[in-house]
């Protein structure tokens, strides 16, 4: 045998794109799966999950993440303050047209570069050498802040989903406070550290249920708005042109950008298509197509279901001054009557619940690899696969005890638009980090997948850094003008707590050791990858 040469990431491309271009028969598969594993390599880790998520199961994983009929009852508070029917409407369509642009150009970015570390990987080799590190930092440690808030934020809006059924099931005479929702709280985050503990075989088909009681509720739910809501259902002239300001700004086009808060609270998490790469098989095809199908149908249901909101709301004053916890309840109560209102909510809160699995999936996954490139405190214990179910156990409830923590914020009465703003921030200054290396000192780096956008990455890149940077800006702001230690946006004390324990350890010790992503595998189990590969 001759001598073997250094195996390259685009020959491992080039066969995953040739395999994927044939059918998907059981030899197809298996020889797919070992492409994976040697594009994986020439990434610099060796495979230590099972690929057990399919392309359908991906895509499932991406859209149930961010369980739309769960996250527009979750969030209707946003958009009835902040422009009232105008809100709905287009306080979601306007976000959504420019959120495709950051999945768009992340999903090139998870096709080039399939495996779990994603983002902060991607950074990494997007950036010039020299500040690679310091990019892969500040991605990884954002990202992070994104994930274990927004498990924070969708169980605890689960606990109050929760809370608003048992008010309404018992004619209001159980009120449950702070306290107890944040029991409610810390019992679903132990039951969701004993699912995403589960072997990845079991999570891959847990997703298929997600997405059809997800879709399901949220057909179920749009029909039952539209047509039940019957005379009191709004012209549509009212329904799409109608504005109210019931925020505590004067100004009334800063008071509807405040609604834009919801759809990208909702439209997060599609990351975690790339978070899994190293659990799906044909990840570089399948990661790009959860990513853009998942942000796709998420935006365009959720827009639907926000067109039915705006038609049943009869009055928007109204809805805001409900005692329930969230206004979406009180809408559905008016609309469907107590008992209706109770059925359809329970499968919401299912959905919600499930969302909120899956995202602590997603999240214990960055952690991992976080953890893997010994980029967190303690990373010895948080990059530990369990041997029986082959997951990073104690990153999965690593991440439910810090949203345990996080979940105090409860007690205030700011509670979701602080932990909202914070995991919105959070990801999307993840997100947009290595888009931005992408078009800046990336231009000629990236080894392009089996999905690539041409050159229209250059436009599609700088639209994506331009909204990000202004929703960022815009999500640190409260919600009244004079804001009180009750009433004020938290999400900022969130982040300047991470930035400033990331940037104080980066001074102090961070940059003296860390190189970024750390290779794990060697130049011969590598190479071995490689033959095995060529030998199919």
């Amino acid at each position: 045998m001759g001598p073997k040469s250094k195996p390259d990431q685009g020959d491992a491309t080039s066969t995953i794109i040739a395999v994927n271009s044939r059918g998907h028969g059981h030899t197809d598969i298996a020889e797919l799966r070992h492409a994976d594993d040697a594009l994986l390599a020439d990434l610099g880790y060796k495979a230590e999950f099972k690929r057990e998520f399919s392309l359908v199961e991906t895509v499932a994983f991406a859209f149930s993440i961010m369980g739309v009929i769960a996250s527009v009852s979750s969030t209707f508070s946003f958009p009835l303050a902040s422009g009232g029917h105008v809100g709905m409407i287009y306080g979601w369509l306007i976000p959504s047209l420019f959120v495709m642009t950051v999945a768009a150009s992340m999903a090139e970015l998870a096709s080039s570069m399939p495996t779990s570390a994603g983002l902060y990987y991607f950074s990494a080799k997007m950036a010039p050498p020299k500040y690679a590190p310091l990019a892969s930092w500040i991605t990884g440690w954002a990202n992070i802040t994104g994930q274990v808030t927004l498990v924070c934020s969708i169980d605890f809006t689960c606990a109050q989903m929760i809370t608003s059924a048992l008010s309404v099931g018992s004619n209001g005479s159980i009120d449950l406070g702070a306290g107890p929702t944040y029991g409610i709280l810390l019992a679903i985050l132990f039951t969701h550290g004993i699912v995403c503990s589960a072997a990845t075989n079991v999570l891959a088909r847990l997703n298929l249920f997600y997405v059809i009681v997800n879709v399901g509720t949220s057909v179920a739910a749009i029909i039952a708005l539209l047509v039940c809501s019957g005379d009191n259902r709004v012209s549509t002239r009212v329904a799409f042109t109608d504005y109210e300001n019931n925020t505590g700004w004067s100004d009334g086009g800063w008071a509807f950008l405040l609604a834009f808060t919801a759809p990208m609270w909702t439209l997060t998490g599609y990351d975690s298509a790339a978070h899994i790469a190293e659990e799906t098989a044909g990840a570089a095809r399948a990661a790009p197509i959860a990513i853009l199908v998942g942000v796709g149908a998420t935006a365009s249901l959720g827009w639907l279901l926000s067109i039915a909101a705006s038609f049943a709301t009869a009055s928007v004053p109204d809805l805001l001054a409900t005692t329930l916890p969230l206004p979406m309840a009180q809408l559905f109560v008016d609309v469907l009557g107590r008992r209706g209102m109770l059925a359809i909510w329970s499968c919401i809160i299912v959905v919600q619940y499930v969302t909120g699995a899956a995202q602590g999936v997603d999240a214990s996954r960055v952690v991992f690899a976080f953890a893997r490139d010994n980029a967190l405190p303690g990373s010895r214990w948080w990059k530990r696969m369990n041997r029986h179910t082959q997951t990073p156990v104690n990153a999965v409830w690593l991440v439910m005890v810090l949203a345990g923590i996080c979940g105090l914020l409860g007690f205030s009465a700011t509670a979701l638009s602080s932990l909202a703003g914070a995991s919105v921030i959070g990801l999307y200054t993840s997100y947009v980090t290595p888009i931005f290396l992408r078009i800046t000192s990336g231009r000629n780096k990236l080894v392009r997948g089996p999905f690539s956008l041409g050159w229209w990455y250059l436009p599609i890149g700088a639209v994506a850094c331009a909204w990000v940077t202004f929703i960022v800006v815009l999500l640190l702001f409260p919600s009244y003008q004079a804001p009180t230690a009750d009433t004020m946006n938290y999400a900022v004390v969130i982040i300047m707590a991470v930035f400033l324990f990331a940037s104080a350890s980066w001074i102090v010790s961070a940059r003296k050791w860390f190189k970024g992503p750390i290779t794990n595998v060697n130049e011969s189990s590598r190479e071995a990858t490689i033959d095995e590969k060529q030998d199919l």
